[in-house]
């Protein structure tokens, strides 16, 4: 369900509501929901709690009845920063998004309204990406003299140095077809709101074993970073759990009984 924003915390920042194994972050940091530092307190500490929850099956975040997802950083509080800006907002952010990308859980970012600058670099920090046709997406901080710092990392291993460079030195937005053609998104919504593509995304997820989709985004995330025996090894190990786990008996046996399987994620 969308976010009311009469409900939004006094703060604004970041609210979590729950329906049964989906967890949906909510951006609510007023009509733009502008990256600021209320906002990454609050989604961190969210974070924090979904973190540890072996319940939770995927997080759906999106952004709310906000015209954008998030349409980037708050440019007001750059004048302040200068030297600082390490120590008061660029590790502190870069944090943030790395507790994001590090969910054990799928992630799917449903992005209704525009995501741009920072708003696409929390995107791009979620596994999945689904787009409501006709929405911009893109990183144009070069337009201010601005780096989108981790967003060159994850956009550069999403879809590649050459689009990435293309992106970032013109600080080009791309609309919702080109977007799904670069691999920026994983689904173009139609007729229909992201968000609720992304829950219809997450029920079909939530049907599946959890430890199987937990320990398939381990191996894929390792896949970018370590060479391909150390890789292989790790897998090696991953294939083992999933066969000493209960959730591979139940499904062998939900098969033979023609019966959908009732994993326990164990």
């Amino acid at each position: 369900m969308a976010a009311d924003f009469a409900d939004a915390p006094a703060t604004p920042g970041a609210m979590l509501t729950e329906h049964g194994p989906v967890a949906e972050i909510v951006l609510a940091n007023g009509p733009l929901n502008l990256v600021t530092r209320p906002l990454l307190r609050q989604l961190n500490t969210i974070l924090g709690e979904l973190a540890g929850r072996s319940d939770l099956r995927c997080v759906i975040l999106h952004g709310g009845e906000a015209r954008a997802f998030c349409a980037g950083s708050d440019i007001k509080e750059f004048g302040p920063l200068g030297a600082d800006a390490s120590e008061r907002k660029i590790l502190f952010e870069d944090m943030v998004l790395r507790n994001l990308a590090r969910l054990p859980m799928p992630t799917i970012a449903a992005i209704d309204g525009p995501a741009l600058g920072g708003g696409f670099e929390i995107a791009l920090s979620c596994d999945l990406r689904i787009l409501r046709a006709g929405v911009p997406v893109g990183l144009p901080e070069c337009r201010l003299g601005g780096l989108a710092g981790s967003g060159a990392i994850r956009l550069t291993r999403l879809v590649g140095p050459a689009r990435a460079k293309q992106m970032l030195f013109s600080g080009l937005t791309v609309a919702s077809e080109t977007a799904l053609a670069w691999g920026l998104v994983n689904e173009v919504a139609e007729g229909e709101t992201a968000l609720a593509a992304a829950r219809t995304l997450a029920g079909t997820i939530c049907e599946r074993g959890p430890l199987s989709n937990r320990l398939a985004k381990e191996l894929v995330d390792l896949a970018l970073d370590l060479p391909a025996d150390a890789g292989l090894s790790r897998a090696n190990v991953a294939q083992q759990r999933i066969f000493d786990s209960a959730d591979l008996q139940e499904g062998a046996s939900a098969f033979f009984e023609k019966r959908a399987p009732r994993f326990s994620g164990r």
